[in-house]
């Protein structure tokens, strides 16, 4: 009837103005229909082919709700339609109605379009306070909310029966409390999206909602378990959203009945739902992680894929981008995968959701690669739900972790004009030039706090770097707290711009943890709030929490005016906090310089995550590494020490090993190696090496020479392309001396024997060919003594070996060190060689020393 009244009213106007027109007046009948529910009345006229259209209702008391425009929102088009479209448009609420106008306008261009001039409700109202509130997870159950509520009005409109425990005035009050509470909720964030991955807010709430507040949360909790029965169109709520839903309702129910709020991020959540996991979605992300990820939408589609999972899976980033995520996947689990995902997706319950499963990813050649995958969702900012998936090679050591890269918002000068330098204006600069000096001042701190964290593999050195540099470009003291196991904390660095403050010292180390009851603004932080602006600091007596605490102590002991404490978040989880303090009451840190924080914190997190994901694969690799390498035996007329030093230069495992046993027969065997390689590999070879002599030797009382042949034929077998050095030796002879070596070499450096005078020579006998060359050829054995007190020292060729040194010159070092060390207890022996000499090198090295010692 409105379409046709505004058509007949406007005969003789341009037939796209009139087109446009009764699109628009649908939308705005429509709203009144589904949000007002009164009597309808709509005025149109044209005036010099102008066309202005009013549609009013008797419902004043229910302001308009404009939405964000996010492209994938199902509903609340409406408004946005008006603005698109409109020339000009606005609202007017009188004592009785309320009337939505617009304006189209034949020329062009046509005048900027004016924003809505409206209230979110009238009446008595209470202001709640939401705290912590996630901008992605709220825009993402604010559209899920509107599509439940939308699609039981209009079935209940259409006289369709819905089959469900929801009765009408439930409905209708129900979708008038969302209607309000996304009003007070749009009212408090403005028209713009916020820099934050969490916002505080002051929301204008109806004082008599109670019952309505009562009524949409039963209507909600109805609507999902019959979405998750697949009884609606709209698909149930994964678990993070229903865990924020209820969260947002409890609040402001709370503080209705005139409760305290609680901070979303103080909420415990459900292992799914996690209060820490804030951040929106942010491809860039994605892209920096050395880790292999893959992100897909909720239509199963790729969305982004970073590097390293490209060069796993042998493609190109781009072209996996709108494929389906099942051609990397083996066709054997396609099925089983299509039911998991659609099952998440139907019922809302996760199966696979934050879980490492093994599983065979496809390679683009048809391999199949052994992966652990973990899966996580995450929402962007204009609502869509993004599967996360990182794949962890079963098979392989992660990578060196990259450079960190600034991110994006970097290069984008509109954040550089929200930046305000500490610097005076100058007189006589036009706008522009400010904006673009603070623009490149902005982009020259992102720069220097980066090349800072990735100047240095330490990462308290690297993050006292940091600190140095916003100390004297945007701070004038900082301090970095660092999250460790259980809930830890523990303060890295302090750095202030004045040295002299720090002159009495200031407490360093373990801080109390975040547990359940801690409370205040750093514990909320630390669970993935921020940034957070602080201008009042409390004495620590009135802290929230021991943590607390602990930071209002510094606050006390180096003064401050005002304060921005920012979390470090990585891969989704919040690895700590980043504190800067301005004493200046005259230089205030202020909202202006929240943005400039959140990119400054990102950059940091990421150094700080690839520099622990370092830290860690080098100590796992030694671990394994030792893990491969024997306890030594203790004989009564021997001594036996052995040392092993991984590589100072690759995080990777290796081929170096050492070994000593003692054969039924009493004789001690001495073995040294070094497997061709530095990765997993090696090591595995190692590995299989090492046992295999070591049954070799046990089963086979043979010359050391026939025993390496042997050992050279079981490699040839079993590990056909791997090479490897290695000396097997035998010491022989009764407790009391004299005592012989009878040994072999496979390509290995020789044993070098001192004497308690500091007589050095290298056993160069029983040479032979490297293990993996050729298992035919005979191995030669050989045969010195040891004389009583004599040191030998078997070693690999990261002891001695350097760039652009000759072999000799560093043989002729080493002698020259042994001598100096003969007379050592052999523990010091060991522990100097390795200073001495190890400290300079590349490469792994492993060196086992026996010294004879007769009976006194």
């Amino acid at each position: 009837m409105a379409r046709r009244f505004v058509r007949s009213a406007l005969q003789g106007v341009a037939p796209d103005l009139v087109d446009t027109a009764q699109l628009l007046v649908s939308e705005l009948v429509t709203n009144v229909v589904m949000h007002a529910r009164t009597e309808i009345e709509v005025r149109a006229r044209s005036i010099a082919g102008r066309v202005q259209v009013w549609v009013s209702d008797h419902r004043p008391s229910r302001g308009l709700v404009p939405h964000q425009r996010h492209s994938y929102a199902g509903t609340g088009w409406g408004l946005a339609l008006v603005e698109s479209l409109a020339s000009s448009h606005g609202v007017q609420i009188g004592e009785d109605r309320k009337t939505v106008w617009f304006e189209l306008w034949p020329e062009t261009p046509p005048p900027p379009t004016s924003e809505w001039d409206t209230t979110s409700c009238s009446g008595p109202t209470v202001t709640v306070r939401l705290i912590d509130l996630p901008y992605a997870l709220y825009s993402a159950g604010r559209q899920h909310r509107d599509a439940l509520l939308r699609e039981l009005l209009l079935m209940s409109s259409a006289g369709d029966r819905i089959g469900m425990p929801v009765r009408t005035e439930d409905l209708l009050a129900a979708h008038d409390m969302s209607n309000a509470i996304s009003a007070g909720m749009g009212a408090a964030m403005g028209r713009r999206f916020s820099d934050a991955d969490t916002i505080s807010l002051l929301v204008a709430i109806p004082a008599d909602s109670a019952g309505d507040l009562a009524a949409l949360r039963r209507v909600l909790e109805i609507a999902d378990g019959a979405a998750q029965q697949e009884s609606l169109l709209t698909l149930p709520a994964l678990p993070q959203i229903r865990a924020f839903r209820r969260w947002l309702l409890d609040q402001i129910a709370d503080q209705v009945a005139g409760e305290h709020p609680t901070a979303w991020t103080l909420t415990p959540g459900t292992p799914s739902a996690r209060p820490l996991e804030l951040a929106p979605w942010d491809v860039s992300d994605l892209q920096t992680s050395a880790v292999p990820t893959i992100a897909a939408d909720d239509g199963n589609r790729i969305i982004a894929v970073n590097g390293p999972a490209a060069d796993l899976l042998g493609w190109q980033a781009d072209d996996l981008v709108g494929r389906r995520i099942t051609v990397l996947i083996p066709e054997h689990l396609r099925e089983r995968h299509i039911r998991a995902f659609s099952s998440l997706l139907l019922t809302g319950q996760p199966r696979v959701l934050g879980h490492s499963i093994p599983l065979p990813a496809l390679h683009h050649d048809g391999r199949l690669i052994p992966v652990r995958v973990n899966i996580q969702t995450q929402e962007a900012v204009d609502g869509r739900t993004v599967f996360v998936a990182q794949l962890i090679p079963r098979t392989a050591v992660p990578a060196a972790p990259r450079t960190p890269r600034e991110h994006r918002h970097a290069a984008r000068p509109e954040f550089g004009a929200r930046y305000v330098s500490a610097a005076p204006k100058r007189a006589g600069r036009t706008g522009d030039d400010e904006t673009g000096r603070a623009a490149m001042e902005r982009l020259s701190l992102l720069a220097d706090t980066g090349s800072a964290l990735s100047s240095t593999l330490n990462l308290k050195e690297g993050l006292l770097r940091v600190c140095k540099v916003l100390a004297q470009r945007l701070a004038d003291w900082c301090v970095v707290d660092l999250l460790a196991e259980h809930g830890h904390v523990e303060r890295v660095c302090v750095v202030h711009r004045d040295p002299t403050a720090l002159a009495s010292g200031v407490y360093m180390g373990r801080l109390p943890p975040v547990s359940e009851a801690s409370r205040g603004p750093l514990p909320r932080v630390l669970r993935g709030a921020g940034p957070l602006l602080l201008t009042d600091f409390p004495p620590p007596s009135r802290a929230a929490s021991p943590l607390d605490a602990r930071k209002l102590e510094l606050f006390e002991q180096l003064g401050g005016n005002s304060a921005i404490i920012a979390p470090l978040r990585a891969r989704r989880e919040v690895l700590g906090a980043l504190t800067v303090v301005r004493t200046d009451a005259e230089r205030p840190f202020t909202e202006a310089d929240l943005p400039l924080i959140s990119d400054l914190v990102r950059g940091i997190a990421l150094g700080v995550d690839n520099a622990r994901l370092y830290q860690e694969t080098r100590h796992t690799a030694e671990r394994l590494q030792r893990s491969l390498l024997p306890d030594l035996p203790r004989i009564e007329h021997l001594q036996l020490a052995a040392r092993y030093a991984p590589s100072t230069t690759t995080a990777q495992v290796g081929g170096d090993w050492y070994d000593a046993f003692v054969l039924p027969g009493g004789d001690t065997v001495l073995v040294i190696g070094d497997v061709t390689g530095h990765d997993l590999r090696a090591a595995v070879a190692m590995s299989a090496l090492r046992n295999m002599l070591r049954g070799i030797a046990v089963d086979r009382r043979q010359p050391p020479g026939d025993v390496l042949r042997r050992l050279d034929l079981a490699s040839q077998t079993l590990y056909p392309r791997a090479t490897a050095t290695c000396i097997y030796a035998l010491v022989k002879g009764p407790t009391g001396g004299p005592w012989h070596l009878h040994h072999a070499s496979a390509g290995h450096l020789p044993p070098l024997l001192t004497t308690a005078e500091g007589d050095t020579r290298y056993l160069e006998e029983g040479a032979g060919l490297l293990i993996g060359m050729d298992p035919d050829l005979p191995r030669p054995s050989a045969r010195d003594p040891l004389p009583a007190h004599s040191t030998l020292l078997l070693f690999t060729d990261g002891l001695i070996e350097r760039r652009g040194e000759s072999l000799d010159d560093s043989l002729a070092r080493l002698r020259q060190h042994t001598a100096a060390l003969a007379r050592a207890p052999l523990d010091v022996f060991c522990d100097d060689l390795l200073i001495g000499l190890g400290a300079h090198g590349a490469d792994d090295v492993a060196l086992l020393a026996l010294r004879t010692v007769p009976p006194p």
